[in-house]
């Protein structure tokens, strides 16, 4: 029998104890049939290995929380910008109920699969336990290291595992006219825009910007790979609101002293695709008639350019020596928008050796990141995603934190108020010694090395962070008056498990003796401030809102967003605190189970809401 008609695969098990081979009968049939063989029907889908798991992945629900750390945050009373660190699958579905639809702009730079370790960790990316025992490796936090070769078998099944659900869980983030710019290589582009195709939808594909990483030549390919790709996706092309590159103003003048202000000349011929206005066109100063170009016809039928060429529109050149032209004022192209349409290719962006500078300009021209992207680049793509006032970016694999220094160059620029969210794994940098590339190591030497000089773990993160510290000084230093009000701190959140014990989850999967154990539900080493950000993220306040603090009766009361939420969560809490969060008439009011100092005072919680406060939601943890 043809080996084309076996479908082999290689399922080391038990039972068998080697190779199985089982035969694809509905295509053995077709083969012999010269009639269509009745059967599945046949369709264009995308899939494989794992798929499912990767799509159950982004729905699945989790117990995690956001903790926030005061000590590493910069202007944390004040700031609305954040940097989360975790793992960002988890990140994201902490975020999603309450960032839902609210993101303008998302950005990622993520593992590009060329060979190198990627960490992640989830459970389900290998789907037999023998090639987990033989191959999958784990740092102390459980995070997935995987040597991604090609030669595994499972090189790009595993990258999609990874990126699927995360951009699955992401889209529900994105404002309706919301966009997501994506960087990639040539290794993934293919299976990033057909995933993007599944997820975000055919119908809002925006495009792929080749940008220009480097310009000079390598001999590492027969071709010198000198671009990457950046796939482009909006949430609802219709509502889609999308940038363009900058008016140049230079490009007009008045030569002419038109009265209605500068001008260019713009060609007026177009592609012969239906019509016929292919007439000469005299000039009027010389008598020499002009045709359009081969294969090519006027924009206009002569009646149109009879009443342009009354109006002072055409022009046959500077010096009316050359083919007729169209004057496009400055005025009108600005009434059609502040932007021009940009070019799928960028090739003044700046380069990774400008990403490169600039973060040794910060680190006493010392290099401590390979290849990092340029804020010319990040700037120029917040431009095209039109952020505005009040907007939010992220980025979920923010790893040098260009997208924060970026972000302080753009809002300076544009003269706006915005904000980011930046998520990022904390990397152990001693274990990426391990398995970097000789010029990786030096870099990583250098992080450790000043990491050490300031007193900070061996994180990819904190690097980051001392990056977008600097950042941000020397942006305030160098902008004196346009940066007086910018927002350049950082509220720092790390990922952990619940706050609450497990039998605040599963009180029925625990014994009645056990349950006597536990006098609180809430995890002895958790901070009120621990708790105020979990609540904050259950009902709806954003973790950039304004909190403030007061004492009443030596308790302290929280109050976020202006009243939107007020919790207390000190012990023994009394009548005169419970009155006096429900005077204030929040939209939620949040205590803790073990923070009423009596039974009396249970019993008049509720009366004291219903007095003063009947319409605001209480919750007890």
């Amino acid at each position: 029998m043809p080996n084309c008609f076996l479908n082999v695969s290689r399922r080391l098990t038990a039972k068998w104890g080697g190779v199985k081979r089982s035969i694809d009968f509905d295509k053995l049939r077709q083969l012999l049939s010269s009639d269509i063989v009745e059967g599945n029907e046949e369709r264009y889908q995308f899939t494989w290995p794992d798929k499912r798991k990767a799509i159950l992945a982004a729905n699945a629900p989790i117990n995690a929380t956001l903790r926030p750390c005061l000590e590493e945050s910069v202007d944390f009373d004040t700031t609305q910008n954040l940097y989360i660190e975790g793992d960002n699958l988890d990140v994201l579905k902490c975020l999603k109920e309450t960032y839902l639809h609210k993101v303008k702009m998302i950005y990622i730079d993520p593992p590009y699969n060329t060979g190198n370790d990627f960490v992640y960790e989830d459970d389900f990316a290998e789907s037999a336990s023998e090639y987990l025992a033989n191959s999958g490796q784990f740092d102390e936090q459980g995070n997935r290291l995987v040597t991604n070769t090609e030669s595994n078998g499972r090189f790009h099944t595993d990258w999609l595992n990874m990126i699927y659900p995360r951009l699955k869980v992401a889209r529900d983030l994105l404002t309706e006219d919301g966009v997501i710019f994506i960087s990639i290589d040539d290794n993934e582009v293919e299976n990033l825009k057909k995933v993007c195709n599944e997820i975000f939808g055919e119908q809002n594909f925006v495009g792929n910007i080749i940008w220009q990483s480097r310009t000079s030549i390598s001999n590492d390919d027969e071709i010198s790979t000198n671009h990457n790709h950046t796939i482009i996706f909006s949430n609802n092309r219709e509502k889609l609101s999308f940038g363009g590159d900058d008016i140049d103003e230079s490009d007009y003048s008045n030569p002419d002293n038109d009265p209605r202000g500068p001008w260019k000349l713009v060609p007026i011929d177009a592609n012969h695709v239906g019509g016929d206005t292919n007439y000469p066109i005299r000039n009027p100063k010389t008598g020499v008639d002009y045709y359009p170009p081969n294969g090519r016809i006027w924009c206009y039928n002569k009646s149109t350019l009879d009443s342009l060429m009354k109006d002072n529109r055409i022009k046959f050149g500077l010096t009316d020596d050359s083919s007729p032209k169209r004057k496009l004022f400055l005025n009108e192209r600005k009434a059609k928008g502040d932007f021009k349409t940009p070019s799928s290719i960028l090739l003044d962006a700046g380069t990774t050796k400008t990403g490169t500078t600039e973060i040794m300009a910060l680190f006493d021209n010392q290099k401590v990141f390979d290849y990092p992207k340029p804020t010319s680049l990040l700037t120029r793509l917040m431009q095209y995603g039109y952020v505005n006032n009040n907007d939010i970016v992220l980025d979920f694999f923010s790893g040098s934190g260009t997208t924060a220094h970026a972000f302080w160059k753009y809002e300076i620029i544009k003269e706006i108020s915005a904000k980011f969210i930046l998520v990022q794994l904390p990397e152990d940098l001693d274990k990426s010694l391990l398995s970097a590339s000789t010029d990786a190591k030096k870099n990583i030497r250098n992080a450790i090395d000043l990491l050490d000089k300031i007193g900070k773990p061996h994180l990819l993160t904190e690097i980051a962070k001392e990056r977008i510290r600097r950042a941000g000084a020397k942006i305030k230093a160098e902008n004196p008056e346009k940066a007086q009000h910018l927002d350049t701190g950082f509220r720092v959140l790390k990922l952990d498990s619940s706050n609450m014990k497990d039998v605040f989850y599963s009180p029925k999967e625990t014994s009645q003796l056990e349950l006597f154990k536990y006098v609180d539900n809430v995890k002895d080493d958790r901070t009120s401030e621990d708790l105020l950000f979990q609540v904050m993220l259950e009902l709806g306040a954003t973790l950039d809102s304004k909190i403030e603090e007061s004492e009443v009766d030596g308790k302290t009361i929280f109050n976020v967003g202006d009243g939107y939420l007020v919790a207390c969560f000190d012990q023994k809490v009394t009548d005169e605190v419970v009155t006096s969060i429900a005077k204030m008439q929040p939209t939620y009011a949040v205590l803790r189970d073990t923070s009423l100092a009596d039974d009396a005072t249970a019993t008049n919680f509720e009366q004291i809401f219903k007095t003063y406060a009947p319409n605001t939601t209480t919750k007890i943890l």
